[in-house]
Parts: C-alpha cells; sequence; structure tokens
C-alpha cells in the first residue's frame, strides 16, 4: 500500500495581531463614516436631480462597512486601509488571496458579532484563547490575519 501525504497546512506569523487589529478596526471606523457621508450626499444630490428616485438608495448606506470590507480584504492588498497601515493583511486557508464575496461574508459575520454583546464576547474570547489568535467570526469564514 502507498503512503497518503500528509496535508500541510500553512505556518502564518499571527504575533501580536489582536491589538494591531483593535486599532486597524478603529481607522476603517473612521473611513467608513467618511464613505458614508459622502455617499449619503452623492445620493442626496441625485435625489434631488431624479426628483427624489435616487433617494431610494438611501437604506444602501447601512451596508458599506460590508461592501468596504469586501473591496479592500478582497483586492490586491488583502488587507482595508487600517489593516494596511498597521501590517497586517487576509489569507484564506491555504494563504492565499481572498475573493470578495468571502471577504464580503467575512464582514457580516464581524458585524453580527459586535451588534451583539455576548457573541462579541465570544469572538473576543475565542481570539485569546487560540495559539494563532483568530476570532470566531475568522474561523467561521476560513480566514486567517496575519502580519504582512
Amino acid at each position: 500500500m502507498g503512503d497518503i501525504p500528509a496535508v500541510r497546512t500553512p505556518v502564518f506569523d499571527t504575533r501580536g495581531v489582536l491589538g494591531s487589529r483593535f486599532f486597524a478596526y478603529l481607522v476603517d471606523v473612521a473611513v467608513i463614516f467618511l464613505l458614508t457621508i459622502v455617499l449619503g450626499w452623492v445620493i442626496a444630490f441625485l435625489g434631488v436631480v431624479t426628483f427624489g428616485v435616487a433617494w431610494l438608495l438611501f437604506p444602501l448606506l447601512a451596508g458599506t462597512g460590508v461592501i468596504y470590507s469586501a473591496i479592500t480584504v478582497g483586492g490586491e492588498a488583502q488587507a482595508t486601509i487600517g489593516m494596511r497601515w498597521l501590517g497586517l493583511r487576509v489569507v484564506g486557508q491555504d494563504g492565499g488571496r481572498v475573493d470578495w464575496l468571502i471577504a464580503a461574508v467575512h464582514a457580516v459575520f464581524f458585524y453580527i458579532a459586535v451588534g451583539t454583546f455576548i457573541l462579541f464576547v465570544i469572538d473576543i474570547f475565542t481570539g485569546l484563547v487560540r495559539s494563532d489568535r483568530r476570532l470566531l467570526h475568522d474561523v467561521l469564514a476560513g480566514l486567517t490575519i496575519v502580519r504582512a
């Protein structure tokens, strides 16, 4: 009988990522806030031009954070602006790039956790007890935040 090849999982540098992620999130909150303000003004102006039809786009502003994460994490840099500033990037289970859909799902899991106190506590606790420092929403999405 032949040998069964061993499945190798990549080793990632996750030292100190939890603290960096916190500060990266603060930067990203500011960026998302500014994007929401700018998009809100654009929609308001387009609403005037289109006699109110464009105002139907206002509910889309609620998804600005998810869209921001999908574009930035699913893009070339594999990181949000805050993550880039703090030397972090997001990788998949194989160490490769993340597509925009998985990045959006990851963001949705994060916002669900943040919006519910007990889930957020479980999310943070998971990151504190795991050796790879992956939070629960990272585990569910199959992603890892690593040093860039």
